[in-house]
């Protein structure tokens, strides 16, 4: 082959190494739209609970100039508001905010897999990985089912893996405004800054850190400023609630109810369906205790392994998954936390990972929304598929953290 054919086919082969991941990140966002579209058809639309309702009463509220916490409480930390008041602007009627409200979580789906091809970019993953992680993310919102149109949780989730893609201050800044819109963010922060300071020194991290908590002080402080009792209110109502029927530790007791009629007591409170009496209370303290011991864990092990983006990923899905799994509160909507970070994880152990997550929401689908309230009655089936759910999800964390098996000498 002459020369300057040489060069040109280096030039072509060059060419498509560097538009590859754009035309997966471009077929995966189209795959994704699509599976987002579907929900609105057949069974996905049955039953549906819509958080949507609430949204449009505070998004309606903002427009008309009330001022949050002040002239009206609201549930979610100010970090949220602009998901509830952007699909207001022009006061629109219930449909057409609930189709501006998805268009807006559609656009947070996206740029959720921006960050994810970004951040496999940066760990090198071949073709074949990029296309494997993309296309579960985009597919996602057909086994988890609606619960992913009604509820804003794409917004921080998309806020929470800009950090992985950006692992620098605007990836912190990023990780404070999520923490701004749900407090779940917040345990990514661990496993992010000990890895900056490992890779970039002390002054680095805490520069990092302090970008992180910047932002939550310039989104949150102004709202505490105007009305303190209102956003401490938020703060008390979420960090207090009871133990949810839907948590690991609520699911064993619907286990016990249903296997020697152990006597439950619903309690609807705080936004949420719970268990009251004292042995719910007592299952929900040790829940709490047993996450902050994993959390410190898992935070330890990815200090003390070597800096690597691999590890990273899997330490910063490692702690979301866990925080998912072992609390007290555990909603459908919080696997779409998990969505594109445990794709990410690279090896047998993302493949086993993303299959756990997989079947997890799956089992969600099964009872929501259409079989919540059987659950609320304590009907047996959706009890017994609830506790699968949430043990895979035991399951998921114990694959993330799980000690990597030695290679035998030769």
């Amino acid at each position: 082959m002459p020369p300057s054919e040489r060069h040109l086919s280096v030039l072509a082969k060059s060419w498509s190494a560097s538009t590859e991941p754009r035309r997966l990140l471009v077929g995966a966002a189209g795959l994704f739209l699509v599976s987002m579209t579907l929900l609105h058809w057949g069974w996905y639309q049955h039953d549906l609970i819509l958080d949507t309702a609430e949204y449009r009463r505070y998004g309606l509220a903002i427009v008309g100039g009330h001022v949050p916490y002040r002239d009206f409480s609201v549930e979610y930390p100010p970090g949220a508001l602009p998901a509830f008041g952007i699909p207001a602007i022009g006061k629109p009627g219930f449909s057409f905010y609930n189709r501006e409200f998805e268009i807006l979580m559609a656009l947070c789906g996206v740029g959720s897999l921006v960050a994810m091809s970004v951040a496999l970019r940066e760990l090198s993953a071949s073709a074949e990985r990029t296309a494997a992680a993309l296309g579960f993310f985009a597919l996602a919102p057909l086994a988890l089912g609606s619960v992913i149109l009604y509820r804003y949780d794409l917004w921080p989730t998309f806020l929470t893996v800009a950090v992985l893609a950006r692992r620098e201050r605007l990836g912190f800044a990023s990780l404070g405004l999520g923490i701004a819109a749900k407090a779940f963010p917040a345990v990514v922060i661990p496993p992010a800054f000990a890895y900056v300071w490992r890779t970039r020194g002390r002054r680095e991290a805490l520069l990092c850190l302090g970008a992180a908590a910047a932002v939550v002080a310039v989104v949150v402080v102004p709202f505490f400023a105007l009305a303190p009792h209102g956003v401490w209110d938020s703060i008390v109502r979420q960090t207090t609630r009871p133990l949810q029927i839907e948590s690991l530790g609520a699911a064993l007791l619907l286990a016990a109810h249903h296997v020697g009629g152990l006597a439950l007591t619903l309690d609807s409170s705080r936004g949420s369906q719970n268990l009251a009496g004292s042995l719910p209370d007592a299952i929900g303290a040790a829940s709490s205790a047993l996450l902050v011991a994993a959390l410190v864990a898992i935070w330890v092990a990815a200090a003390r392994g070597p800096a690597t983006p691999e590890r990273l990923v899997r330490w910063s899905a490692a702690s979301l998954a866990a925080f998912v799994a072992l609390g007290k509160v555990l909603s459908p909507q919080f696997l779409i936390w998990l969505l594109p970070l445990v794709p990410l994880v690279r090896g047998r152990r993302g493949l086993a990972a993303s299959v756990l997550l997989g079947l997890a929401l799956l089992l969600t689908q099964v009872w929501f929304p259409i079989r919540y309230f059987d659950l609320v009655a304590f009907d047996e089936l959706p009890s017994w598929v609830l506790l699968a759910r949430d043990l895979v999800l035991v399951a998921l964390v114990v694959v993330l953290t799980a000690p990597a098996r030695e290679s035998p000498r030769s």
